[in-house]
């Protein structure tokens, strides 16, 4: 009789919930992976950058596993189809996997689980992406949290009561399937090798430590860059956040911001394609294509929001308050429907991920859970002053800026800040 444990956010041997439970059970395991053709069909010419980060994970996994006398077996296609093959190929008894919590996963896994109960194959899922997930930290009534405050003050004190502990799975290594598979080229996927970096090294903890005083300066590297291995679980969350308990709690409190937004798409999937505040549908976006055009190539005349788009594009990197800054612009200075943004951001963000994507672009736009109130503008110009004062990170991205070259602004702040105002007391007033 056979296990499998399925990878899919969780590219990693060690602390892995779910295959620590598939390898606990004593039946053999073997550990396979899918790429989904829907998805990648979604993606830009064969040449996301996310691919191939996929794509070296696994190939370290497969050499991992192949010190076990194991390996990763890869499949390419639609999941439900890939599985047929999966069931008359392998024969499980069992399959196991990790939650995840998107609505077209959870509908993915509906299928996928109806598909194997008709073959009497059982399938086991385990949390393992977050600290605490769907309904575990909740009102003392039961109703979910839709206040960020709150929610962090009892998802603390739930932590003290919570043992972060890893699921030990190398004491049972010996389980798992023998086998010899290879991992075919990433062109066999339809996408092109990319000699791509992504940083992340033991050094992260020293930025921990400075995060609270560094984190707002853009031109400082002082963010851990974490956000794709979490998106792609090539690291324990839990362990970082055990590491991270005595060295910053404000970044502890990301790690919340992303649980929280995590359980907001969980009880509200209306938010993946509308506003959480449904009083909030009735904006007049004005959605002008040449003006969104701008924002995307970093050529508003604005020169914070041009820097963070810029570095978007070339890097698949914004740092995290330039992200808040040109959130806003789009939304508030040129009226553009916040999911415009939210869709580019999904097309080029490596670290992109669902819920904190939405989850962000709705509280810039002011129509989210817990969002900034809607008459919160930020002016370009005093978080310039206050977060990149000589100009480093802005020179570093423009540097053509203060010449004949660089675009006169694509809208006056006043002006557009007087607009956005007019706009949504319109859209909110009482009908």
């Amino acid at each position: 009789m056979l296990s499998i444990h399925w990878f899919r956010r969780d590219l990693r041997l060690e602390d892995n919930a779910s295959l620590y439970h598939a390898l606990r059970t004593g039946l053999k395991v073997q550990p396979v992976f899918i790429f989904d053709k829907t998805i990648l069909s979604q993606l830009d010419n064969g040449q996301d950058p996310r691919v191939n980060f996929i794509y070296q994970n696994l190939i370290r996994l497969n050499s991992q596993l192949a010190e076990y006398g194991s390996s990763l077996k890869v499949y390419y296609g639609k999941p439900l189809e890939v599985w047929q093959q999966i069931i008359q190929e392998l024969k499980p008894s069992k399959v196991f996997a990790n939650h995840d919590y998107e609505p077209l996963a959870i509908q993915r896994d509906h299928e996928i689980r109806e598909l194997l109960e008709q073959h009497h194959i059982s399938f086991e899922t385990f949390k393992d992406q977050c600290i605490f997930e769907k309904s575990e930290v909740v009102k003392d009534d039961g109703k979910p949290y839709t206040v960020f405050t709150p929610y962090s003050r009892k998802w603390k004190a739930k932590l003290k009561e919570f043992h972060l502990k890893s699921y030990p799975t190398e004491t049972y290594f010996q389980n798992l399937a023998p086998s010899a598979c290879t991992i075919p080229a990433i062109e066999t996927y339809g996408f092109k090798s990319v000699n791509y970096s992504f940083p992340y090294t033991e050094t992260t903890i020293s930025i921990i430590k400075n995060y609270q005083q560094q984190r707002d300066f853009p031109i400082l590297d002082a963010t851990s860059h974490l956000g794709i291995h979490f998106r792609f679980g090539t690291i324990s969350i839990r362990e970082k956040a055990r590491k991270a308990m005595s060295l910053s709690e404000i970044w502890i409190s990301e790690l919340i911001w992303r649980d929280f937004y995590m359980q907001i798409l969980w009880h509200f999937p209306h938010v993946v394609n509308g506003p959480f505040r449904k009083e909030y549908e009735g904006i007049a976006w004005r959605n002008e294509e040449h003006e969104f055009e701008a924002w995307c190539q970093g050529k508003t005349g604005y020169p914070i929001v041009d820097a963070g788009m810029r570095q978007l594009n070339a890097t698949g990197f914004m740092h995290n308050r330039v992200r808040m800054i040109t959130a806003s612009f789009l939304t508030k200075h040129l009226l553009i429907d916040w999911r415009w943004g939210e869709a580019y951001f999904a097309k080029k963000l490596l670290d992109f991920d669902l819920s904190a994507n939405n989850g962000g672009w709705q509280w810039a736009a002011g129509c989210g859970t817990d969002a900034a109130p809607y008459f919160r503008i930020f002016s370009p110009a005093a978080q310039t002053i206050k977060f990149d004062k000589d100009l480093s990170y802005i020179k570093h991205w423009i540097p053509e800026l203060n010449t004949p070259s660089y675009p006169a602004p694509i809208v006056n702040h006043e002006m557009a800040r007087a607009r956005c105002l007019s706009a949504y007391k319109q859209a909110l007033a009482p009908k």
